[in-house]
């Protein structure tokens, strides 16, 4: 499904300047008490680097890439911290994925995430002095570009360059290209000559077989994410880009800052099963972090020529099931470079921000929140991923420190997983 709206500034919407950074829940709608109101915050990096990111998109077509670059930045107090979800178009696209109304959608996610920003500085220049190496992070089903800002302000804040990939293969929620206005449309005020050619969300259609169609976009995915490899590689070189979002980042400081040696790629749930293809095709990629996948995508191609770099399962206590484990051990099986753990207490959703802009009962209830702190369940996964990616990229850091949780080995994670694996009794 496509829709065709106006290409504006690349400024927030009005609908989200001027407001305090931070989600502002008033806690007597979500807890039936008067309570003062409560804030609820995407956590901000931990690491010794400020955070910028900003948008960028190649191209007036669908084939271009679209991704959200976080990066480490220099001090930039003057700039606004960046819009968490930027459109009204994405409310529009999660209410069809969760089958809402979208009027109805649009003015629960309006009310609730209208306020939210992700704690790193819009457009904020560049830090540059040293080679970052680089992570191409791919989001999962109904998801899109900005809402695994903590995993990706994380790694920044640790000294990566991160490339959140929006895809366009009809898994996000929604996601836009731009294109050139038609000649017969009449111009408006405050608009360029472009604008925004919506997709949505594709269901299954009625007979339609999944794994078919996942498995179509799942190859899809994993060429958007070495396309933004490609980009981010061509930007490193020096080559000119011409961002169609015309921010004011200054590409040019990013010549020479990426460690063309040292280069990852990560992603949660189908993003997960994206991580599997793009390692499988692109030996560029060093290593892998597949956070909760669904391998229900994964070509059975993939599992009979196998995937020779490390990769790492990270995944939660309570979305996985014996078939879909069992692939993953298919994948991993006699290599010592290929590791699992599990998160006690975490969901499925523990790795997206929607854990940290929800109060606990729309948390719980909605399955945002599982029975873990969700800042405890992502500094697991942060840092276990820190870890396994100082191994496998060789870098020079103090990430080492946390190399037990890759062996499923500290407070509140296991080795391998939870799921009874043995076969069923016959009846």
């Amino acid at each position: 499904m496509r829709r065709v709206v106006p290409l504006r500034s690349a400024r927030p919407q009005a609908w989200l300047r001027g407001v305090t950074p931070g989600l502002s829940v008033k806690a007597s709608m979500e807890m039936g008490s008067n309570s003062t109101e409560k804030f609820y915050r995407i956590p901000e990096g931990k690491g010794p680097h400020s955070v910028g990111c900003t948008d960028l998109m190649t191209e007036n077509a669908v084939e271009g890439s679209f991704l959200r670059l976080y990066y480490p930045s220099c001090n930039a107090t003057d700039n606004e911290e960046a819009p968490w979800i930027p459109d009204k178009e994405y409310y529009q696209g999660l209410s069809d994925f969760l089958n809402m109304y979208r009027v109805v959608g649009e003015r629960l996610f309006q009310y609730y995430v209208g306020s939210v920003t992700c704690p790193a500085k819009s457009n904020a220049a560049f830090k540059p002095g040293e080679k970052y190496p680089l992570l191409i992070f791919s989001h999962g089903l109904g998801a899109f570009r900005t809402i695994y800002s903590a995993i990706c302000i994380e790694m920044a804040s640790q000294g990566f360059i991160v490339a959140a990939v929006e895809h366009r293969d009809e898994s996000a929620s929604a996601t836009y290209y731009c294109k050139k206005k038609s000649i017969s449309e009449p111009p408006e005020e405050s608009t360029s000559s472009m604008e925004k050619e919506w997709i949505y969300y594709r269901k299954l259609k009625t007979g339609e077989e999944e794994r078919c169609l996942r498995h179509k976009q799942v190859q899809q995915r994993a060429q958007e994410c070495i396309k933004a490899l490609n980009l981010i590689l061509k930007i490193n070189s020096g080559e000119e880009v011409t961002n169609v979002l015309h921010s004011n980042f200054d590409w040019n400081s990013l010549k020479d800052s990426v460690d063309t040696s040292r280069i990852a790629v990560m992603g949660h749930s189908f993003g997960g099963a994206t991580v599997i293809e793009s390692l499988s095709k692109e030996i560029r990629f060093r290593c892998g972090i597949a956070l909760d996948a669904w391998m229900l995508p994964v070509g059975d191609d993939t599992y009979q020529n196998s995937v020779p770099q490390p990769l790492l399962f990270i995944n939660s206590e309570k979305f996985q099931w014996a078939d879909n484990i069992l692939k993953m051990k298919k994948l991993s099986s006699n290599d010592a470079n290929k590791k699992m753990i599990t998160i006690k207490g975490s969901v499925h959703q523990s790795f997206p921000d929607f854990t940290f802009v929800s109060g606990e009962i729309i948390g719980r209830f909605f399955k945002l929140k599982g029975e873990i702190d969700p800042n405890e369940a992502i500094d697991i996964s942060n840092h276990a991923s820190l870890a396994f990616l100082q191994k496998h990229l060789s870098l020079k850091k103090d990430f080492n420190k946390w190399d037990s949780l890759v062996d499923g080995v500290g407070p509140n994670v296991i080795p391998g997983t939870n799921i009874d694996l043995s076969p069923a009794e016959p009846k």
